[in-house]
């Protein structure tokens, strides 16, 4: 039996709207200010079906955004968060973020310098914030890290923290390596452990 025409049309527009969001990755990482007819050949759709899709430039680098958060997440994930000492899958969490990130090393602090509201932002980092927080309180149940830390907190300095590191890189002051040893090293003792 043939699927209905409104079922082909979400598909459709699905397969459009991830060819869109496909080109626009690759496009952006190369040129940043890629225009929409640019991102549109590239997906080969027509740019009203870009539009169709994401009203404006800016919602269009939105849900960019949004598609690298989730393959982060993704990868997150796969680092196996439940397995292993808590500071180890911390570290690898990490460690998987940072080369999913690192594969688009021009187009993600454009991303991040976009307007948002604080609590698009927060919605953003949600399932980051939640892998990370299943972690850390994993190793406070152990008694791997500080349990007199809200977990809360220690989340937001991870996060931070990461980010800090990433900056160092991206702007030449550290190697990737160097930037990552820190990172290491003074997360751990944000947790209450010894470094590496």
């Amino acid at each position: 039996m043939s699927q209905s025409p409104a079922r082909n049309r979400r598909a459709d527009a699905r397969r459009s709207r991830s060819a869109i969001l496909a080109a626009a990755v690759e496009l952006l990482d190369i040129d940043p200010d890629a225009s929409v007819d640019a991102i549109a050949t590239a997906a080969g759709v027509s740019r009203q079906t870009v539009y169709a899709h994401f009203p404006s430039r800016d919602r269009l680098l939105a849900a960019v955004l949004d598609h690298l958060t989730e393959e982060t997440v993704a990868a997150m994930e796969a680092a196996g968060p439940g397995s292993g000492p808590a500071a180890e899958a911390l570290l690898r969490l990490l460690d998987a973020a940072d080369r999913t990130a690192g594969r688009h090393p021009a187009l993600l602090p454009r991303l991040a310098a976009l307007p948002v509201t604080s609590q698009d932002d927060q919605a953003r980092h949600a399932p980051v914030a939640e892998l990370l927080e299943r972690v850390i309180r994993r190793g406070q149940a152990a008694g791997e890290f500080d349990a007199e830390m809200p977990a809360e907190w220690l989340v937001a300095v991870t996060i931070r923290l990461a980010h800090a590191a990433s900056e160092q890189a991206t702007a030449g002051l550290m190697s990737k390596e160097e930037s990552r040893r820190a990172l290491h090293a003074t997360l751990l003792r944000a947790l209450g452990i010894a470094g590496p």
